[in-house]
């Protein structure tokens, strides 16, 4: 449904992270949905934001590059901004830098969070009111806040015939064979350690999944996953099939392709759930009714277990001796093979031709 007065140039941004970024995308739909001929763009870390390519409520994908220094890159991109003359911006960061560019692109309606300094920068701001939602529900407030209603939950990328193609290619390479028994992915890494489970038990995992349910294992890799993919994989035989660091579309290809995907509280666990692949998310620090807003109708699980300190929000654990990482200590190895035997049965994975 239009609303009233459609906005006719509309920007998007969630400038960082993987996982961020796809929580955003219902924010997409509900903004094409109340302002169906407007141009929409969506400005995002550049290779993160790549994942919404294709994605059919957008116009134009617009990346910025922390990998140039900070004062050229937000000067090239505040340019670009203030040239494409939008009328509503949606920060739904809100961090200084997004905050800054949000304000030099122009546009006379911007929306973002109340925070002290940069608060001003907004013509409409979202106060903390200490309600707890998920992620998604988060991002909603912002489009709401402009009259804008939510149109669906679901987080989605869009992945092409030709991507998928290339990707079956890819994993039967891999595998030395065809992709006829049930593929099972599994993403030992985190960005943190304090939100890794146990890597000898992804691949005590792995080696259940393979000889119980003889299923192919696919191990993906982040940039900084080295030592956790390292520990999966050994000892195990048959071992898995371990997979590259590789950009963020063929990962999400790839990750199309699979059954059922286990990962921790990491950027391929919503990727997975976003490519409508049955996922299973291992969790610690974090909270899973938060940053797991997945229906367990389409597979999707999230696993967690009660320990004294949750929520800590620590990217490294603090206790020590037996209370070490209890939180992931606690998921056992057949908590999660059953997770995913759980999760395989709302698996419909579709031929690659």
């Amino acid at each position: 449904m239009s609303i009233a007065t459609p906005y006719r140039r509309v920007l998007i941004t969630r400038l960082r992270f993987i996982g961020d970024i796809i929580l955003t995308t219902p924010v997409i739909r509900a903004v094409r949905a109340a302002c169906p001929n407007a141009f929409i763009a969506y400005l995002g870390e550049k290779e993160a934001v790549r994942l919404l390519d294709n994605f059919p409520g957008l116009d134009e994908v617009i990346g910025f590059d922390f990998a140039r220094p900070t004062v050229m890159e937000t000067y090239r991109v505040a340019r670009k901004l203030r040239r494409q003359r939008f009328d509503l911006v949606l920060d739904l960061f809100s961090n200084p830098r997004s905050a800054l560019l949000t304000f030099l692109s122009g546009a006379h309606v911007r929306v973002g969070l109340e925070r002290k300094g940069r608060g001003v920068l907004y013509t409409i701001r979202i106060p903390d009111d200490g309600a707890t939602r998920t992620a998604v529900q988060f991002h909603q407030r912002f489009a709401e806040a402009v009259g804008i209603p939510p149109v669906s939950p679901r987080t989605e990328i869009f992945i092409t015939d030709t991507e998928k193609k290339e990707a079956a290619a890819f994993v039967e390479e891999r595998l030395g064979h065809g992709i006829r028994r049930p593929l099972i992915g599994i993403h030992p890494g985190a960005t943190w350690p304090a939100k890794r489970w146990l890597a000898e038990r992804f691949g005590r995992l792995a080696h259940r999944l393979s000889a119980e349910l003889q299923a192919d294992v696919l191990v993906t890799t982040g940039p900084n996953d080295r030592d956790a993919v390292a520990a999966a994989a050994s000892g195990e035989s048959p071992p898995p099939a371990l997979l590259p660091v590789m950009d963020l579309r063929r990962l999400a290809a790839i990750i199309s392709l699979c059954d059922a995907y286990v990962s921790n509280d990491a950027g391929p666990m919503h990727i997975a759930a976003a490519v409508g692949t049955p996922t299973v998310g291992l969790f610690g620090p974090g909270e899973e009714h938060i940053w797991f807003p997945y229906d367990p109708a389409d597979g999707h699980h999230a696993l967690r277990r009660d320990v004294p300190c949750h929520p800590c929000h620590l990217d490294f654990c603090n206790r020590t001796g037996d209370g070490f990482m209890e939180c992931m200590k606690l998921l056992t190895v057949n908590d999660v093979f059953e997770a995913v035997k759980l999760a395989l049965q709302t698996s419909s994975r579709p031929p690659v031709h």
